[in-house]
């Protein structure tokens, strides 16, 4: 397999929370196209990880580069610029400015491209299929409040194609016969799908899955590993994954990374993490 440029770099990340050291000079890269995991024994640091890629945290030290047609961006430096204004907010600034400050990170990374689903599922169970995913096109839908009270031709052709948007997204996860349901009323293994359906639709370069194997039964993990699979040969998109079910990593997987007390262990390919002895230590437990 031709080497791929790296998308993501996680340049000597160090994670502090008070005393507790969660992530130490943390150091691999995502090549562009690929499918990359990030596997570890409960409490590694693989979620701080996650959160520090994709802006929920700031690292302590170390920065994170995101490529770019014309280089590299530091998501760090990116998420420390201010705002001037969010898609279609055209009144009240103030909450704006007030919003924006609390979440700019996290709003920062998804309009570079980066996507991620929960380990936690976070979805919002009182709206439809449809309505969970048309939120997650915000950026890209019109919210002025004029438009929307006279229903302007602009305003409708807008929201038309979101709606087209999301049913595509449905139907490709296999969703669209639950589209008007509610989310809290699926079962697990649809809410995980729509989770990736909702993460697709604001079409990332990077997509960051934490633990979505987390709860399913063999076949339904099966099922996904196929589902992760053709959406990476689908479309132009970079695979991150946390997870547990090491039999889906060593299946799906074009590189691992293993974390251990905040540290990196070991990576490579499956065949060689498979029988790397400072992995299985960390699993296992030293004799």
């Amino acid at each position: 397999m031709t080497k791929k440029p790296p998308l993501l770099q996680i340049n000597q990340v160090t994670m502090r929370f008070g005393g507790i050291l969660a992530l130490e000079n943390v150091n691999f890269s995502i090549a562009e196209d690929t499918i990359t995991a990030l596997i570890g024994p409960n409490g590694a640091g693989k979620t701080t990880v996650f959160n520090c890629a994709t802006g929920v945290y700031r690292p302590t030290s170390g920065d994170i580069l995101l490529k770019k047609e014309d280089g590299y961006l530091s998501v760090l430096d990116a998420c420390n610029k201010k705002i001037s204004k969010l898609d279609g907010w055209l009144i009240f600034p103030f909450m704006v400015k007030k919003f924006q400050n609390l979440f700019r990170g996290s709003f920062v990374i998804n309009r570079l491209g980066v996507a991620r689903t929960f380990q936690n599922m976070r979805l919002f169970k009182g709206m439809t299929l449809v309505e969970n995913i048309l939120v997650a096109q915000h950026l890209d839908l019109n919210w002025n409040l004029v438009a929307g009270i006279l229903n302007t031709k602009s305003y409708a052709e807008n929201h038309k194609k979101a709606t087209e948007k999301a049913y595509h997204w449905l139907e490709r996860l296999q969703l669209a016969d639950d589209a008007q349901k509610l989310a809290g009323a699926l079962p697990y293994g649809k809410a995980r799908k729509l989770e990736i359906a909702r993460a697709m639709c604001t079409n990332p370069r990077l997509i960051c899955l934490d633990e979505p194997a987390a709860g399913l039964n063999p076949s339904e993990t099966e099922e996904l590993s196929r589902t992760i699979l053709s959406l990476k040969k689908e479309y132009p998109i970079t695979v991150f994954l946390i997870e547990h079910d090491m039999s889906m990593v060593m299946k799906i997987s074009d590189h691992i990374v293993v974390l251990d007390h905040g540290v990196v262990i070991a990576e490579g390919n499956p065949a060689s993490i498979k029988n790397n002895q400072k992995v299985i230590d960390a699993y296992l437990g030293k004799e």
